[in-house]
């Protein structure tokens, strides 16, 4: 027996249905004996493949997410490899430090939080709610700790071939932004429903708290084993665009090595191509081109025939983040597993023809922002890609009378 129990194959198919039987109804206490008789330790690759293996089978992503906080407390205290030291974790500067400072402060953030709470359900009295309500609205930051590991993070992993991980825990980001919006609504628009209130903000906090666990003994680790130090690099170079919450890291971080900066710039002076670019109706130089498209007041992005994002500009006013590291990356991955299926299908009616362009509107703050996606094809009408076209067209709109040239 015991060389089965000391066989991976064997120890990951027994994972699986431990997770099945958690989905079929039994509870964490009734399979946790199981778990325990069969390994002493689970490292967080086969953590990793064990939900890769599930969606490969079919098991949809929605419903691993619903049972990833159970799994968690499951293997909470048996993971043998996740206190072992590593060396970036300490790096001044390095995004897995950053993370891990960020998550310090948001440890802090929700303690903070949990005595507003216990305090807003003795007496939800008017300076409770305010109280509460100012907690959830500093907490609002976490969402550029989420969006820094979805963009940046993520790209590399599924590089690697680990799409399962990613995908459930963006899902489950997206469960504790929605809980902190719908708190920070009912507190707002506060009518005595107090159990509501508290229903909400309790998973918020409780959900947030069990991510810092799932980033520090899962995530990382995993990152760590797997990503090289060119790609750290880049994903450190790529971090201050989306921002930081809660802190402002005091160093920029670089590998150990030769100056790469240097070398870079000079490789790419280099082999900088100089000729032009011709079009249909003129030509232009690379840098003309690039600078012009960076100079329109919208965010383009296009989509190859394949679904990989090939292109962005990088104008002045950016409406959505559109970090380097996603090019490259399957569309399907750079939206939250909620609305993929949307993203999915407006592309396949844009390349079957169904449709040559769809578009949305919504409110964001100040702006007002139109998201157009048409289907780009060449003159024989063959479909090349997707280009998305956003612009804040709230300035457009206040528009009236006239103004002619001579004005």
């Amino acid at each position: 027996m015991s060389e089965m129990i000391n066989n991976r194959e064997y120890r990951q198919k027994v994972l699986k249905e431990i997770i099945h039987e958690l989905h079929a109804g039994k509870t964490v206490d009734e399979v946790k004996p199981r778990f325990e008789k069969l390994t002493e330790g689970v490292s967080t690759a086969e953590i990793a493949e064990m939900e890769q293996a599930l969606i490969m089978e079919g098991m949809p992503v929605q419903e691993i997410q619903r049972l990833c906080d159970v799994h968690a407390s499951l293997f909470k205290g048996s993971i043998e490899d996740i206190h072992k030291p590593q060396k970036v974790e300490k790096e001044n500067g390095h995004p897995v430090h950053i993370f891990k400072l960020e998550n310090r402060e948001i440890e802090k953030q929700i303690d903070g939080l949990k005595k507003d709470l216990e305090a807003f359900k003795r007496k939800d009295s008017s300076d409770a709610v305010n109280k509460l309500m100012e907690g959830f609205s500093r907490f609002t930051q976490i969402d550029r700790h989420y969006s820094r590991k979805e963009n940046l993070l993520f790209p590399y992993m599924e590089k690697y071939g680990i799409t399962a991980p990613p995908k459930v825990m963006w899902g489950v980001d997206d469960e504790i932004r929605d809980a902190i919006k719908d708190t920070l609504r009912l507190l707002e628009r506060y009518e005595g429903n107090s159990a509501l209130v508290a229903e909400k903000a309790g998973e918020a906090i409780n959900k947030a708290s069990e991510m810092v666990y799932k980033e520090e003994n899962i995530l990382f680790p995993m990152v760590i084993e797997t990503l090289t130090e060119d790609e750290w690099l880049k994903i450190a170079q790529a971090s201050d665009e989306i921002g930081f919450c809660f802190i402002e890291p005091n160093a920029i971080w670089a590998p150990e090595r030769k100056d790469l900066a240097k070398e870079t710039q000079i490789l790419k002076e280099n082999q900088a191509d100089r000729s032009t670019i011709p079009f249909d109706a003129g030509f232009m130089t690379p840098e003309e081109c690039n600078a012009m498209l960076n100079t329109l007041p919208v965010d383009i992005t296009f989509v190859d025939k394949d679904g990989a994002v090939k292109y962005f500009t990088q104008g002045k006013e950016r409406i959505f983040a559109r970090p380097k590291t996603i090019i490259g990356r399957h569309v399907g991955n750079c939206h939250p597993p909620a609305s993929v299926h949307i993203v999915e299908q407006i592309v396949e009616d844009l390349k079957s023809g169904k449709k040559d362009h769809e578009d949305f509107w919504i409110k964001m703050g100040e702006k007002y922002v139109f998201i157009r996606y048409f289907a780009v094809r060449n003159a024989k009408g063959e479909y090349l890609g997707t280009m998305e076209f956003t612009q804040d067209i709230a300035p457009i709109q206040r528009i009236i009378g006239e103004k002619r040239l001579a004005d």
